[in-house]
């Protein structure tokens, strides 16, 4: 059966159409798609990333705007107490307040972020379009451009790490990338996984006492029990496509989620899965989503379009689902030191109750 996808026009704007079968002209990219900010057409699938790659010439800096924390971000992380949010435009933001006021990083990119990840307080990646890894060593304040391959023309959807030495990024096309020092140096490792058809790769995330799990396009899923060494193919429980993955506070135990409010638990590290029933007051949630996070106190939250937003404290056995008024499209979330959730997505920057409740927009 076809999956309906999105595609930006020339204009900007997105519009659904359905996945022909023998063509994969097409970008359904996770955060950037669930916001309505997808890629331009591809027409060319991912090329090895030659040794030249970096860039010869120095980065244009992205444009210091007030306007930054208003528009389009996709993800948020914890650097120590600080916030960092990065987003459209190579805008990095972060915030020493509880997200009560934002200050704009200076970052060697224009091209959009999709996703952020602090090992730190200090050490900390950012990744995006045109395969970019970016990286800063005080907190996400300054950055510098680790990586990019120009020829690509894919992104990087989303980026863990071990340490502050052992990384893996991933992206379009099946792209899986790993670095052992720091990202000065990346490898391209997506022949570790059995993904012929290159299936998009849109979240990677470690799931305790057990390895790391990655999900993407048409239901794909992987896991590698050796932490990214060699990896095995995961028979999912959904043919369409996959956004988020996220690990609990209990071992072995993986959420997984994408369109149209599909949420699948599995508590044996990908062996088997059960669907976890979303209610709203008007019925079955239907939402697509597409980014959570495991909270300290071990509660889970993951957020989507119409401002749906997911909590759960039995280590995703249910969840309580709140939609937000604004009704705005969300693509991260974290909490701050009191438990208040730090929304990002379409129109930027909110905090919220603990519960996804209206606090105020900034």
């Amino acid at each position: 059966m076809s999956e309906p996808v999105m595609r930006r026009t020339p204009s900007g704007l997105c519009v659904e159409r359905l996945r022909k079968p023998t063509f994969r002209f097409h970008s359904p990219l996770a955060k950037a798609l669930s916001l309505f900010s997808v890629l331009s057409v591809l027409a060319v699938a991912a090329a090895p990333i030659p040794a030249s790659a970096l860039a010869a010439d120095a980065p244009v800096l992205s444009i210091n705007s007030p306007k930054a924390v208003s528009s389009l971000l996709l993800d948020v992380a914890h650097a120590g107490k600080r916030l960092v949010a990065v987003g459209d435009r190579g805008h990095i933001l972060y915030s020493d307040d509880n997200g009560k006021s934002w200050s704009q990083a200076k970052v060697p990119s224009r091209q959009m972020l999709t996703a952020v990840y602090f090992v730190d307080d200090k050490k900390g990646w950012a990744v995006g379009h045109d395969a970019q890894v970016l990286a800063s060593e005080d907190g996400g304040a300054t950055w510098t451009l680790q990586f990019e391959d120009l020829k690509r023309e894919a992104p990087l959807l989303d980026v863990w790490f071990k340490d502050a030495t052992t990384g893996f990024a991933v992206g379009a096309y099946g792209a899986l990338l790993t670095t052992q020092d720091g990202g000065k140096n990346w490898q391209d490792v997506s022949d570790r996984l059995e993904n012929e058809d290159q299936y998009h790769l849109n979240a990677i995330t470690a799931v305790k006492d057990s390895g790391l799990f990655v999900v993407g396009e048409a239901g794909s899923m992987f896991r590698s029990a050796d932490w990214g060494e060699t990896w095995e193919r995961v028979e999912g429980p959904y043919e369409g496509s996959l956004f988020g993955v996220l690990g609990t506070a209990e071992p072995g135990v993986v959420i997984a989620y994408g369109l149209r409010g599909h949420l699948f638990r599995s508590a044996d590290f990908g062996g088997s899965w059960e669907t976890v029933p979303l209610k709203t007051t008007h019925g079955e949630l239907e939402f697509g989503l597409s980014g959570g996070a495991l909270l300290p106190d071990g509660s889970l939250v993951v957020v989507g379009h119409g401002g749906s937003v997911l909590k759960s404290t039995d280590n995703g056995r249910s969840f309580a689902v709140v939609n937000r008024s604004d009704r705005m499209s969300l693509a991260s979330v974290i909490a701050d030191e009191k438990g208040n959730l730090i929304l990002v997505g379409q129109g930027g920057v909110r905090v919220a109750s603990p519960t996804g409740a209206e606090l105020g927009q900034l």
